[in-house]
């Protein structure tokens, strides 16, 4: 997945322009970023605090790590269960 060039702090700091009263579009070429973009932050980060986004951002690499474990465990599993079922 393509990195992001702002974080998640700098994402939040936008949208409370945003917020604060400026045009949706004079905020967006302030920043240089698409209209989709903006919306689509919105629809992630609004209402967020920079705190909640950290803790956001950690359960979101926590999940995935556990994921990752999971789907090793299956695999594993699934190759004792071949071996155990082969005729010797």
């Amino acid at each position: 997945m393509k990195r992001s060039r702002f974080t998640e702090e700098q994402i939040i700091g936008i949208l409370r322009e945003q917020e604060g009263g400026l045009a949706t579009a004079d905020v967006c070429r302030k920043h240089g970023i698409s209209g989709a973009t903006f919306y689509k932050w919105k629809a992630k980060f609004g209402g967020l605090e920079v705190s909640d986004a950290r803790r956001l951002k950690a359960l979101e690499d926590e999940n995935a790590r556990l994921k990752k474990l999971l789907a090793e465990a299956m695999l594993d599993n699934a190759m004792l269960k071949d071996v155990a079922a082969k005729k010797w």
